[in-house]
């Protein structure tokens, strides 16, 4: 963007594209020296005409002053602009204005000041690429098909409902949930931002870059996001966005009444009038419609087994272990418990320990696990930190020559899952803001109360660890998940040694490792579930629907039954099998017969290897035989409806079922929808679900737990995965990792899992089973 103007209201600029760039006096610049990432700011002094040389190439020769120091020895200079960005400014240019420029040449001019020292001539054109920055107290009427009008609008932005597949858009929406950019298995960095807009239509987005600090600069739920080159894909069968060439971001802070102040990496961008209303609007209407539930707790109001986010200031910090980074913070407040201390004699430790002597009884041990020891070690210590999905824990432990006590241990476990990470607030966040004056009034009070006894007495009551850092086994099982929990949070975690001792039913929360499960052919878990009756069925195989074809292909067709007002009717012989007659029904839509591709078509008396020929070719097939009166589905031990290569199956416990003619009341005659199709003949569905059997070990004891999964929990509709190469390839890779074979358990990742107990009787006995629930694969597997 080679020129930029810029709004002033009331002398003040409606934006501020400069503050990353470092401003140079006159005096300062120098022939042949790097000016790049600086600016020259002045006021028009002199305007000389457009001129073009003899190469042909325009250019505009002005003279700058400069403002803040009128009176030193080089109060003026001479800029050069050529080619295009010559043309442009000459547009927009008058004297008086105030104008900045940056990525220029220093050059000494063959002309002498009046004290006859040689003068300095600044060149700036596009090649450099070089932009100047003009503020007007007015917007002028000219073209700007090549420069950035400010305060002028030149982006369209499209609602979050409007968005198709393969679009390349501008989009505005408030933040409902958001991960801190994390590194990605390659090299980039990737963070998720879900968002919505006035339309109430969702929006997922992904984004990838190599620079932490190019992704956009969200810190929590309702702030408002501008997404500029935004690219739409599907992706399974969910709109999302993800950063196309060029994209870029504002982000704003979505309290009604806070500042309108872009938050962005990027040294130039386009902000307009139009811009600043949007933010507002934007804020009203998300304080009114939607309700952004707040995570973030003080120290002083937090409890034990709480997720939550905290905004804090960093103290100190130190390297525990590979995996595990401590990070010592205070936000102002003292916790309503005791905190677990970590014993830092032996660490290398960052901060300064007298301070933190002062502060003592204000300060928490942050342990930080495995993918955010990296963004850990960044941190500068007095940095402004919020922290998301940080845990609490209260542990008992047995101290020597001291009565069991109880400490609040603060943990950030591996993974981003619900959001967990580490983002550095800036300065002028309006939360650092308000936590600043709580760490001074805090800071105070600590001075006051800073004898001996005082800080003796409460250091007393605060355990530290003596020896791993790891108080318990168990605790290192909440990193990096394999699993992730969709529900229930505020269930605590239960020992499998005391769920097998409880009565059913029940939910629990549990951590544990998957020794083995069954079946170790996974095709063979795929089975057919009735949602009304719960009944489980074998899916029919090749060479068990075959022979179910074969009796149907046995009967002739009758031939009063065909060329109704519902399908045409064609009649062939075989020319072997003794002559075996085959009835093709070719379902009209609105008394036409549609294209093969939006076809429904009943055969009668195909076999299995005639009708997947058909389905090559047609929308949709149903078995059928000649009743009475009409038309009837085949059998429901055979599918009832075949699209391609997906089988749909019935109950034919639950399934009352209806003549043919009832697909006349199908108002989509084009798209077949099963569960309409089924509907309007009587059919109940069958669902296609993974049907196993996972043994889960804790270390502290082992059950059989039961999962029932129509495509949820791996991310893989059961539906697809026996006909599909790659989805049976990607299920075995999935069960390798969770359960990989040659190794010992101890290397096993962690699962964590719902399962809920409930009574089976068998016989004259009764048993206690379990099945797990609301949980899925954690994306980094699938």
């Amino acid at each position: 963007m080679p020129l930029e103007l810029i709004r002033e209201v009331d002398g003040v600029p409606q934006v501020e594209p400069l503050t990353k760039l470092q401003k140079i006096r006159f005096r300062s610049l120098q022939p042949g020296c790097d000016h790049s990432g600086k600016y020259i700011q002045g006021k028009l002094s002199h305007i000389s005409s457009l001129t073009c040389g003899g190469n042909r190439i325009a250019t505009l020769n002005v003279e700058l002053q400069e403002q803040e120091n009128s009176n030193s020895e080089i109060s003026t200079i001479s800029v050069s602009f050529f080619g295009k960005l010559a043309k442009d400014c000459a547009k927009v240019f008058y004297k008086g204005d105030t104008i900045a420029v940056t990525e220029f040449i220093v050059l000494s001019s063959s002309s002498t000041s009046r004290d006859g020292e040689h003068c300095l001539v600044l060149k700036a054109f596009e090649d450099l690429p070089s932009t100047v920055y003009v503020y007007v107290k007015s917007v002028r009427g000219f073209s700007t098909q090549s420069m950035s009008l400010v305060p002028a609008s030149h982006y369209v932005y499209t609602p979050l409902n409007k968005l198709k597949a393969g679009m390349v858009v501008n989009v505005y929406g408030v933040v409902k949930f958001f991960k801190p950019p994390y590194l990605s298995r390659g090299t980039d960095y990737c963070s998720v931002v879900t968002i919505v807009d006035f339309t109430n239509a969702n929006l997922t987005c992904l984004l990838f870059s190599g620079n932490y600090e190019a992704h956009p600069m969200v810190y929590k739920n309702g702030d408002i996001v501008r997404f500029h080159r935004l690219k739409i894909q599907i992706y399974k069968n969910e709109t999302q966005g993800i950063n196309s060439s060029g994209f870029a971001s504002l982000t704003f802070e979505g309290t009604v009444g806070a500042p309108v102040t872009p938050r962005t990496s990027h040294k130039c961008f386009n902000f307009t009038t139009e811009d600043y209303k949007m933010v507002e609007t934007l804020r009203a209407w998300a304080s009114a419609n939607i309700s952004l539930s707040s995570t973030s707790v003080k120290l002083c109001d937090i409890q034990p087994m709480q997720y939550f986010d905290l905004t804090c200031q960093l103290l100190g910090k130190a390297e525990v272990d590979g995996a595990s980074f401590l990070l010592k913070v205070w936000d102002g407040t003292r916790t309503p418990f005791p905190s677990w201390r970590v014993l830092i004699q032996d660490l290398i430790f960052l901060g300064d320990l007298s301070d933190i002597q002062r502060l003592q009884n204000l300060t928490v041990d942050i342990l930080v696990y495995d993918n955010h020891v990296q963004v850990a070690k960044s941190l500068k210590v007095g940095s402004f930190l919020r922290i998301y999905s940080l845990h609490t824990k209260l542990q008992s432990l047995n101290l020597e020559d001291q009565a069991t006590s109880l400490a609040l241990e603060f943990h950030l476990h591996g993974g981003t899952s619900y959001g967990r990470g580490i983002r550095v607030l800036p300065e002028n966040n309006s939360d650092v803001d308000h936590l600043k004056k709580a760490l001074e009034c805090a800071r105070l009070t600590a001075n006051q109360c800073s004898d001996d006894r005082c800080q003796l007495d409460y250091e007393d009551s605060f355990p530290s660890s003596s020896g791993s850092v790891s108080l318990y086994e168990e605790e290192r099982c909440q990193q990096l998940s394999a699993t992730i929990l969709t529900d229930h949070q505020y269930l605590q975690n239960s020992r499998l040694c005391t769920i097998l001792k409880q009565k059913a039913p029940q939910q629990f929360r549990i951590r544990a490792k998957l020794r083995s499960y069954k079946p170790r052919s996974l095709f063979q878990s795929v089975k057919l579930h009735c949602p009304k009756c719960h009944s489980l069925q074998e899916v029919s195989y090749e060479g068990d629907l075959d022979i179910i074809l074969q009796k149907g292909a046995a009967k002739t067709p009758n031939t009063k039954l065909q060329n109704t007002s519902l399908y045409d009717s064609k009649i062939w012989t075989t020319e072997y099998q003794g002559g075996r007659e085959v009835a093709i029904h070719f379902v009209k839509n609105n008394g036409t017969l549609p294209l093969s591709n939006d076809c429904l078509i009943l055969i009668e008396g195909g076999t299995l290897r005639e009708i997947q020929k058909l389905a090559n070719n047609f929308h949709s097939i149903i078995p059928v035989k000649s009743g009475r009166k009409d038309l009837e589905v085949l059998d429901l031990s055979a599918p009832f409806l075949i699209q391609g290569k997906r089988h749909h199956y019935g109950c034919k416990q639950c399934s009352s079922l209806r003549p043919i003619q009832h697909l006349n009341s199908v108002v989509d005659k084009t798209s077949w929808i099963p569960s309409s199709v089924a509907e309007v003949l009587g059919i109940v569905p069958l669902r296609h679900v993974f049907v196993m059997t996972f043994t889960l070990d804790d270390g502290t004891g082992v059950l059989d737990a039961y999962l029932m999964d129509s495509g949820e929990f791996f991310h893989i509709p059961a539906s697809e995965i026996l006909n599909s190469d790659d989805l049976q390839e990607s299920m075995d890779m999935i069960m390798g990792m969770l359960c990989p074979p040659g190794t010992k358990i101890d290397a096993y990742p962690w699962l964590e899992c719902f399962i809920k107990s409930y009574n089976v009787t068998n016989g004259m006995e009764q048993q206690i089973c379990y099945q797990i629930f609301d949980t899925i694969v954690a994306d980094d597997l699938t």
